[in-house]
């Protein structure tokens, strides 16, 4: 199963623990994690159903090629990385 880790800034504002959950692309892995926290789905995803734009998601090491529809696939042992971006100067 793949498993999905969140970056430590996201756990300020809730729960999310690395996960393994059953899918074999990002959205339908992330779909999982969003039925068991469903709050953590608003830091993730805009209206649309798309990435924020200021969170990005990496599968084995490569950024998701498709940050709408999230049909990227996600290997059996692969690993997703959820990371939002923190701006400052």
């Amino acid at each position: 199963m793949p498993r999905v880790v969140f970056t430590s800034n996201l756990a300020r504002h809730l729960a999310c623990p690395p996960a393994e959950v059953s899918g074999a692309t990002v959205r339908v892995a992330l779909e999982a994690v969003f039925a068991a926290n469903p709050r953590l789905e608003r830091y993730v995803l805009d209206d649309q159903g798309g990435l924020r734009t200021h969170v990005n998601v990496f599968v084995d090491g490569e950024l998701v090629r498709d940050a709408e529809g999230l049909s990227d696939p996600v290997s059996p042992g692969g690993e997703i990385y959820v990371l939002q971006a923190l701006a400052g100067g």
